[in-house]
């Protein structure tokens, strides 16, 4: 998934795909150690894409509001 991508969803929608996707890391780790896959690559896409989401997510915490006081 691209950051393009991952900016222009809302930061509910991030936390739910950050949900999915590390339930789905998990299973990827138990089948690589279990030598029932052998794309291992899937794995490492998965974890770019973990720290996509936190990027993002921390730079919309980050970013002040526009509104003034």
């Amino acid at each position: 998934m691209k950051i393009e991508e991952l900016r222009a969803k809302p930061a509910k929608e991030l936390n739910i795909l950050l949900q999915e996707l590390r339930e789905k890391e998990r299973d990827l780790r138990f089948k690589i150690s279990a030598k029932q896959m052998k794309n291992v690559r899937e794995l490492r896409d998965i974890k770019k894409t973990i720290a996509k989401i936190f990027t993002v997510l921390n730079s919309k915490q980050s970013k002040p509001s526009n509104t003034k006081p």
